[in-house]
C-alpha cells in the first residue's frame, strides 16, 4: 500500500505542477508523438513505483489496467505497436495482391476491397494507440476493431445470402450500421465501460464465427478451398485466448497482447488466399450461369 501510495503522491505532484514546464527538454520523437514534460514525469513515476514494489518483493503492479512497458523512442508499447504495423502491412500487401489477381467483375470484388480498407484503418489506429495511449487513440482503436468484426459479418452475409438476395444483405448491413452506431454512442456519450465493450465484441465475434463455420460446413464437399476459411476463423478466435495469459512484459516489452497481435500476422495471407480462390470461383460460375452456393 505504501508503494502504491508513493505512485499516487508522485503523480499528484506532477499533475499539480505549474504549466511553466519546459517541454523543449523532451526529445524530438517524444514531442512529435504528443508527449509533454508532465507525461514524461508520470512515466518516470511509474518506474519508481515498479522499483519500490520489486525491492519489497511484491508482484509487478498494473497502472490503469496496463502493465508497465519500457518506452522506446516515442513508442509506449513497442512490441504491440510493431505487431500492429506488421499486421497492417500484411493486410495492405494481400489487398494489393487481391486487386492484381481478381478482376473487378467478380461479384465480391468491391465488398472485399471495402473490408480491406476497414481492416487497414483498424490496424492503423491500433498502431497509433500502442504508440501513444490517449483518450482519442484508445477510443479509435476499440471502435475500429468493432467495425472490422461487424464488417466481417456483413462480408459473410453478402457471400452466403446477398449474391442471390441483395435485399437481405442490404437490410443486414443497415442493422449492423445501427448496432455500430448504438455501440459507439453508448461508449462515447453515456459510459465507457470496458466490460461491456469486451462482452459486445465477444458476442458479435461469436455470430461471425458461427456464420462462417456454417458456410464452410455447407460447402465442404463442393469447394476444395473451404478449409482455408474454416482454419482462419478457428485461428482468429483461438489465438484471441492468448489475451487470457496476461503476464508481466518480458524484458518490459513483450506481453500477451503483443504475442496475440504477432500471431495473427500469418492469418492475413491464408484469409486472402481464400478470398482470391472464392472470388475467382464466383467469377467463373457467373460466366457459366451456374447457381452460386
Amino acid at each position: 500500500r505504501l508503494q502504491c501510495l508513493s505512485y499516487f503522491l508522485l503523480s499528484l505532484q506532477v499533475s499539480t505542477t505549474k504549466p511553466e514546464i519546459n517541454n523543449d527538454a523532451l526529445h524530438c520523437p517524444l514531442c512529435a508523438a504528443g508527449w509533454t514534460c508532465r507525461d514524461d514525469c508520470k512515466y518516470q513515476c511509474m518506474w519508481t513505483t515498479v522499483g519500490l514494489y520489486q525491492a519489497e518483493g511484491y508482484r509487478v503492479p498494473q497502472f490503469h489496467g496496463k502493465w508497465p512497458f519500457v518506452r522506446i523512442l516515442c513508442f509506449e508499447e513497442p512490441a504491440s505497436a510493431l505487431a500492429s504495423l506488421l499486421n497492417g502491412l500484411a493486410c495492405l500487401l494481400m489487398m494489393l495482391r487481391y486487386r492484381s489477381t481478381v478482376p473487378r467483375q467478380s461479384p465480391m470484388y468491391h465488398t472485399i476491397n471495402a473490408f480491406s480498407l476497414v481492416s487497414l484503418n483498424a490496424w492503423f489506429w491500433s498502431t497509433v494507440f500502442h504508440t501513444r495511449d490517449t483518450f482519442l487513440t484508445e477510443k479509435m482503436d476499440y471502435f475500429c476493431a468493432t467495425a472490422v468484426i461487424l464488417y466481417s459479418i456483413y462480408l459473410c452475409c453478402v457471400r452466403t445470402l446477398g449474391l442471390r438476395r441483395p435485399g437481405v444483405s442490404s437490410m443486414v448491413g443497415a442493422l449492423l450500421i445501427l448496432v455500430f452506431t448504438s455501440h459507439v454512442s453508448y461508449l462515447t456519450f453515456i459510459r465507457f465501460d470496458y466490460g461491456y465493450n469486451m462482452a459486445a465484441n465477444v458476442s458479435i465475434g461469436m455470430v461471425n464465427m458461427l456464420w462462417w463455420f456454417c458456410w464452410c460446413w455447407q460447402n465442404r464437399r463442393t469447394l476444395p478451398y473451404w478449409w482455408k476459411c474454416g482454419l482462419v476463423v478457428l485461428l482468429l478466435h483461438g489465438l484471441a485466448l492468448l489475451e487470457l495469459l496476461d503476464f508481466p512484459p518480458l524484458l518490459w516489452i513483450l506481453d500477451a497482447h503483443a504475442v496475440w497481435h504477432l500471431s495473427t500476422i500469418p492469418v492475413h495471407f491464408l484469409f486472402y488466399s481464400f478470398l482470391i480462390d472464392d472470388s475467382l470461383y464466383l467469377l467463373n460460375t457467373e460466366k457459366l450461369g451456374v447457381k452460386v452456393e
